[in-house]
């Protein structure tokens, strides 16, 4: 599910837009008012402009209404883009008027109509309070769209501070119309529909920025704040331990929120416990960027220089759901001899399970081209389970192992031992307690020496593996 807003960043959205259609109403009437009684094309221009205005502040209070629900079951990333299509359609009505406005300026030059103004105080008085109110609500608007990421309130806020110069615009030509008929300046009549083309024009500037960044979100194109912080994204998360590369970083707003889409590479080994730590680790390194974005990070199974042929031999049978175990890999004259043994369910024919190894070993071959040949014991499930009459030799194999053991005065204590009994192959495996501060080197002679004393006296045993502990941190 999408990312919203959090309850207070969409109390603050919904407040600044509210405010944003009161405030538009209050100065469209004023405007409408005194330029119908000016007969000023300036005052009626800005009028238009600021009914636009009364309009695409409603459809922004009706956006971020809508934008800040939860992603549901149609909706799965949200309704952030909400506020992109009411922006998209504010640049539509300020274009809109951009063009109305500027054909009837045009007109009253070429004609020379309605130049006459009927002067009077209040056109200045209601440009000086729309400037004042313009400059109040734009700065507020652009506060909290910055504060919570918010298309359409930007786009609000863009507007209005457009509004400050074209309401200047629109008075210093009315005081440039009343000085020329004051002194009988013709020129200067034309200098309020001259006012009124400026406003078209700021008007067309103003359209043009917020479309350009209302189709990049559209378009899901990486937002500009994200752009600067890609390269210090993408070092974080080569930085995280188990990721050998990252392969793509996407990233998208809708709204108020981020998404992003991670691919990292890495090793094709890893346990899913582990994969899924280092997911966590890569999703919190994204957010630490784009706080409370929605990521999704997909691994992808790389093979790393660090492997073994060991491990890429199991790699292949991972790749391909295959059990193996045992496996065990010999040098002659410089060309590699695998031996493995692979797990087949009890009821497969011989002949689908000698298909399924031909397979195996091929891919192998192929993966691992050092290797000339490969046996493979083929075994059913049944095989791999230890039979009751293996018990009592096993216990006598774990007290010769700890009498052994006694030989040796570092070794503390034996515990954990496990005898595992395979096509006649015996390996026992155990827990040994060493002193806390032993060197690691006197831990591996100790540990040699006893394997060494173990399989003499127990020659049927093919392998001791043992695990050495601290004493304090015996967990028996």
């Amino acid at each position: 599910m999408g990312p919203t807003a959090t309850a207070p960043a969409q109390d603050a959205k919904r407040s600044a837009a509210l405010y944003s259609v009161l405030a538009a109403l209050g100065v469209t009437l004023l405007k409408l008012i005194t330029g119908l009684l000016t007969g000023s094309l300036g005052m009626l221009s800005e009028a238009a402009h600021s009914g636009i205005d009364v309009l695409a502040a409603a459809l922004t209070f009706f956006s971020v209404q809508v934008s800040g629900r939860p992603a549901d079951a149609v909706h799965t990333y949200g309704h952030g883009k909400v506020e992109s299509l009411s922006a998209a359609f504010e640049a539509v009505l300020m274009l809109g008027s951009a063009v109305w406005i500027f054909a009837a300026a045009i007109g009253r030059i070429t004609t020379r109509e309605h130049l006459a103004l009927t002067f009077s105080i209040w056109p200045f008085v209601v440009l000086l309070l729309s400037i004042a109110v313009d400059f109040t609500r734009s700065s507020r608007l652009h506060t909290v769209a910055r504060e919570t990421h918010s298309d359409a309130l930007e786009a609000d806020a863009l507007h209005f501070r457009t509004d400050i110069w074209s309401s200047s615009a629109v008075f210093i030509g009315l005081a440039a119309t009343y000085i020329g008929k004051h002194w009988h300046i013709p020129n200067l009549e034309l200098a309020d529909p001259a006012a009124a083309i400026i406003v078209a024009m700021v008007i067309v500037y103003a359209t043009w920025q917020l479309a350009r960044r209302t189709i990049d979100t559209l378009t899901d194109a990486t937002p500009p704040e994200i752009q600067s912080q890609t390269r210090g994204l993408i070092a974080d998360l080569a930085a995280i331990d188990g990721v050998l590369s990252v392969n793509r970083v996407r990233t998208r707003r809708a709204g108020s929120g981020y998404f992003a889409d991670v691919t990292l590479g890495m090793p094709r080994n890893l346990t899913f416990q582990r994969s899924e730590q280092i997911t966590q680790a890569a999703t919190e390194a994204v957010q630490r960027h784009l706080p409370g974005a929605d990521v999704v990070v997909h691994p992808v199974p790389t093979a790393s220089v660090a492997e073994s042929v060991h491990d890429r031999i199991r790699a292949v049978a991972a790749r391909s759901n295959l059990a193996i175990h045992d496996v065990t890999v010999q040098e002659y004259n410089h060309q590699l001899h695998v031996e493995q043994h692979l797990e087949v369910g009890e009821r497969m024919k011989l002949r689908d399970a000698h298909a399924l190894v031909t397979q195996l070993e091929a891919d192998i071959r192929r993966e691992v081209p050092e290797v000339s040949s490969i046996l493979t014991h083929i075994e059913s499930e049944p095989a791999t389970i230890e039979r009751p009459e293996s018990l009592e030799p096993d216990r006598q194999l774990e007290v010769r192992l700890r009498r052994a053991a006694q030989a040796f005065p570092e070794i503390l204590d034996i515990h954990e031992v496990f005898v595992t009994r395979l096509n006649n192959r015996i390996q026992v495996s155990c827990h040994a307690t060493l002193p806390d501060d032993l060197p690691m080197s006197e831990v591996h002679a100790v540990i040699t020496a006893l394997e060494n004393a173990f399989k003499q006296d127990c020659p049927e045993v093919t392998r001791l593996f043992i695990h050495p502990e601290p004493a304090t941190d015996n967990r028996r």
